[in-house]
């Protein structure tokens, strides 16, 4: 019978950075730099327990083109583990660790099978005899928005053929639109298994054949909420299975409590709490965006506790939590209606401002004087056009809510 059990995986941005959250306490600090670590290790013991015949890393192994010593140290040790099971590793390198970057080499060992920058088959026999081609390719530099898709061709002569492509569907705006494809085009190459990456969110977009994204390993920011993992799958002629493995030791989350009934701090102070442990989650730590909102307390000493001691309240009996809960954002609003034509109306001022705000919605890219700066371009990821627009969204809210409570 004809059978392969393999491991797909993407974008594990191994190193990084985790930029704006310094502040936090140094043992959940440590314990977050280390999640990229954990979850390759994690997905390692995975493909050892499950014998699977491969491993599949569908691009953006490392989070930068200079791919430090010590993202490829640890990614070698976890190979050498692969390695010492038989476990071949198929990887091609995406947008963040390209091949023209600038590093210090470390070799992999014979078992990690690179693909280059021209699209290429590589092949392999299973243990149990199963002949499998794989087609795939790196990307030789940062922005690639060729159809590499049209280089793919279909080689006969074997039971399994998958694709590796990491690049952008059409259609979805909110990445960069880098070696875009159309499922359409998938269709047409009339492979067994396509491994795609680039995406960070889990998404099935066809079921025969199996076209998936499995997101990336270990989320990064509040944008990446949720579990992240892998896909373990499992292809029998025209049976196939598809089993989702989390693998993130940090999970991001957002929480929004409705305030209304709450008729004094304490009250408030309860809801945040029942939330709180409502999200715990076992053997994992939390990020956690909270919003608070309809909150509407007469006592102006209350009003101020909110704000200057809730948080800190909240975060009291986490910094030792194995499982811990640490807000990284506390949003606190009342239930505020705008119309905007009515205060444009009362005030010139308004009329301003909602108008530098609609100038700054249609340009075509808000957020250009950040990457102009020397550090903005550094630290700065690619941001969408939908990104820029929610970011604009969220400071006029916020502008809002400071002026009706000044």
């Amino acid at each position: 019978m004809k059978q392969i059990s393999f491991i797909h995986a993407a974008d594990l941005h191994l190193d990084s950075p985790m930029v704006g959250l310094k502040y936090l306490p140094a043992g959940i600090l440590s314990r977050v730099k280390e999640s990229t670590f954990t979850a390759l290790k994690r997905l390692t013991d995975e493909a050892i327990l499950r014998k699977v015949d491969f491993v599949i890393f569908a691009g953006d192994l490392f989070d930068g083109e200079d791919r430090s010593l010590r993202a490829q140290s640890r990614f070698r040790t976890e190979m050498l583990r692969l390695a010492e099971h038989h476990i071949p590793v198929f990887v091609i390198h995406g947008n963040h660790d390209h091949l023209n970057g600038t590093w210090v080499h470390l070799d992999m060992p014979e078992n990690v099978h690179i693909f280059s920058q021209e699209v290429e088959m590589k092949q392999l026999e299973t243990q149990n005899g199963n002949r499998i081609h794989l087609y795939g390719f790196s990307y030789p530099e940062r922005h690639v928005f060729d159809r590499k898709i049209d280089d793919y061709q279909k080689i006969e002569g074997a039971d399994f053929h998958i694709g590796i492509l990491h690049g952008n569907e059409s259609g979805r705006e909110e990445h960069g639109n880098y070696a875009p494809f159309s499922i359409k085009d998938l269709y047409e190459k009339n492979f067994d298994y396509w491994a795609l990456g680039h995406i960070h969110k889990r998404a099935f977009l066809s079921e025969n054949p199996p076209i998936l994204y499995p997101g990336n390993l270990q989320g990064r920011n509040k944008k990446e909420k949720g579990p992240k993992g892998f896909y373990h799958v499992t292809l029998d002629g025209s049976e196939r299975s598809f089993n989702f493995i989390e693998t993130s030791d940090i999970v991001w989350e957002d929480a929004v409590i409705d305030a209304s009934s709450a008729e004094n701090f304490h009250q408030i102070l309860e809801l945040c709490q029942t939330t709180i442990n409502g999200i715990r989650k076992k053997k994992t730590g939390t990020l956690l965006s909270l919003f608070l909102e309809n909150v509407h307390l007469e006592d102006a000493k209350e009003k101020k506790s909110i704000n200057s001691e809730l948080l800190e309240l909240l975060l009291e009996e986490e910094k030792e939590e194995r499982e811990f809960v640490w807000i990284v954002e506390l949003s606190v609003a009342e239930n505020v209606q705008v119309n905007k034509e009515h205060l444009k109306a009362e005030a010139n001022f308004y009329a301003e401002m909602f108008k530098t705000v609609e100038d700054y919605g249609a340009e075509e890219d808000t957020l250009a004087t950040l990457y102009d700066h020397r550090l903005g371009r550094k630290y700065l990821s690619d941001l969408s056009n939908i990104d820029q627009k929610e970011i604009v969204e969220k400071a006029e809210k916020l502008l809002i809510n400071l002026l009706y409570q000044s």
